[in-house]
């Protein structure tokens, strides 16, 4: 199979640094970057796992609390005070 030509920009510090850890491993950066294409196809995706970070996991909760507070207000049940709540839950386990 013929080679194809594969160009990437990067940082300057970022490659020397990746470059380091490869050659640490006793491969050079072509191979290693071989390696990932090989098992992105073998994955049939990105090789690791990809993960939100804490400020956007904050900021789906954040939304999360929003849409609650808002079926909350056309519900009517907002203004309850935890008293209020807690009588209404009451009164739900004593009609079972």
């Amino acid at each position: 199979m013929a080679n194809s030509l594969v160009q990437v920009r990067v940082d300057e510090k970022l490659k020397e640094d990746v470059t380091m850890i490869y050659e640490e491993l006793g491969m050079d950066l072509p191979t290693a970057i071989r390696i990932f294409l090989k098992r992105s196809v073998q994955e049939k995706g990105i090789p690791f796992s990809m993960k939100l970070t804490d400020i956007q996991r904050g900021n789906k909760a954040v939304s999360a609390m929003q849409r609650m507070s808002q079926a909350a207000e056309e519900k009517g049940v907002a203004d309850m005070s935890l008293e209020e709540i807690n009588q209404e839950i009451q009164a739900v386990r004593q009609g079972r």
